[in-house]
């Protein structure tokens, strides 16, 4: 056991030992135990805390770490200074009994990076370095040479060295499947998909009069048998994949598997649109489908769910440069452009290195909170341990639509298998979000309130969860 965790000195706060559970810099470890003191009553609003030197002696770190601790710790809340008079606990503000979202996808804070300090200094430097004006304007060409070198750059990983002149910059993956369907795609055609698949897609195609249909799919992603039957029987306009920590199954597909699905969509001539945007989070992803078919697939990827969704900049891989510009008319039917502004940055952050130190730390902090829901779902949690969401296959006394009213009437937002369903629903199971709730304590207290939950019965709580 570490140090911090065996500290018994009676001078030493209680709420200390809590240091070093899930690991991590020493600032957000104390920032933590501070979280967690405040939620179980061990620090009441109006506790005042050590001073920084003598907290910093205590725990035999420098005063530097207790500084960020107690800054980090006010960002949240949970202190305010009284100037001479030192440092206490506030009092609780909305945010510390408000619901516990497990719903939403998107990236946890970084570990170890100050987001606010890399906004301010991204945003200096695009103002510093660009004409304001042009941050203003109407931008038509789907991305300016710096932001389709950026883009470029960003697929590196996937791609080695992509032609910026087959990307184009978008403004969000949504905005890019909404775009692939209009201009590939025909009123009535048919789009293959998993049973279990992204909402967004299933919106688009409502909205534009396509028809979802839904291929089988096992513990690898979609069947290549069951596509090709599809393929042969409704003569597809396209197929949407989402093969890396698939939303909402967390299913990473595997070479194998995509070299396949590659195989049959070259074989039967359609087009596959590779949505693709936790490539970058996972742990050593195999290549995209895009890599083995490339005239085939159409690959997106976004840095609204990887870096922040505030980012809404998606960069598309288009090899063909007629498909190329109809893919923009029908873009810009309903989306114009990115922002110049969003997009200025995204482009700033990318080829300084900004937007590499944010995804490590998302990367991070996401395998930290995997363990903290691996612990406490112990016997349930099935995920691969990276990514933003675990797939939660519930006890048969349970239906996820019940389990999702459920949590609800406790505090606890979730989203049901139905939400997810292209057809008839396959699978009872949830899908919880770790990134959305901002403070690893109250992340902590939502999941070990969802676990105790499991564990009961629908019929403790009435007839409002039937």
């Amino acid at each position: 056991m570490s140090q911090l965790q065996t500290m018994q000195d009676e001078n030493i706060p209680i709420w200390l030992p809590r240091l070093a559970l899930y690991g991590g810099p020493r600032f957000l470890q104390i920032a933590d135990a501070l979280q967690a003191a405040v939620a179980d009553g061990s620090l009441k609003p109006g506790d005042r805390l050590p001073p920084q030197r003598q907290l910093a002696a205590q725990l035999d770190v420098d005063l530097t770490t207790v500084t960020r601790a107690y800054d980090e710790a006010r960002r949240r809340n949970l202190l305010e200074g009284r100037g001479a008079r030192g440092t206490y606990v506030a009092a609780p503000k909305v945010e510390l009994t408000s619901v516990l979202d497990l719903s939403m996808n998107t990236p946890p804070p970084p570990q170890g990076v100050d987001f606010d300090d890399l906004l301010k200094q991204g945003l200096s430097q695009v103002l510093m370095g660009a004409d304001t004006e042009l941050l203003m304007t109407y931008h038509l060409a789907g991305g300016s040479d710096s932001d389709l070198k950026a883009g470029a750059k960003w697929l590196e990983p996937m791609f080695g060295h992509p032609d910026p002149r087959q990307l184009v910059v978008c403004p969000g993956a949504q905005a890019a499947i909404a775009a692939l369907i209009l201009a590939l795609t025909e009123p009535g055609d048919v789009i293959l998909a998993e049973p279990a698949t992204y909402p967004g897609l299933c919106a688009a195609a409502s909205q534009f009069g396509r028809r979802i249909v839904a291929v089988e799919a096992d513990q690898h992603g979609m069947v290549p048998d069951m596509l090709e039957e599809a393929c042969r029987q409704h003569k597809p306009g396209l197929v949407y994949l989402n093969p890396t920590l698939q939303n909402p199954t967390a299913i990473t597909m595997p070479e194998r598997r995509r070299k396949e699905l590659a195989s049959i969509a070259k074989r039967c001539a359609v087009p596959i649109i590779e949505d693709d945007p936790y490539w970058l989070l996972a742990e050593a992803p195999p290549p995209p489908i895009a890599t083995f078919a490339p005239e085939q697939v159409y690959y997106i990827s976004t840095l609204s769910k990887c870096l922040t969704p505030g980012l809404r900049v998606a960069f598309v891989l288009l090899r063909d440069p007629q498909e190329r510009e109809r893919f923009l008319v029908a873009l810009r039917s309903f989306a114009l452009m990115v922002a110049p502004l969003t997009a200025a940055l995204a482009t700033q952050w990318i080829l300084d290195g900004s937007a590499n130190r944010l995804m490590e730390g998302i990367r991070n902090e996401a395998r930290l909170r995997h363990r903290m829901a691996r612990d406490i779902l112990a016997g349930r949690y099935s995920g691969a341990g990276d990514g933003l969401h675990v797939w939660l296959e519930l006890p048969a006394y349970w239906r996820s639509s019940q389990l999702a009213r459920a949590a609800d009437s406790e505090g606890i937002a979730v989203t049901p298998a139905e939400a997810f369903a292209t057809g008839s629903v396959s699978v009872n199971a949830i899908r919880i979000s770790l990134g959305s709730i901002k403070d690893r304590g109250r992340l902590q207290a939502g999941l070990q309130r969802l676990s105790h939950l499991l564990a009961r019965r629908p019929e403790s709580f009435g007839a409002g969860v039937v």
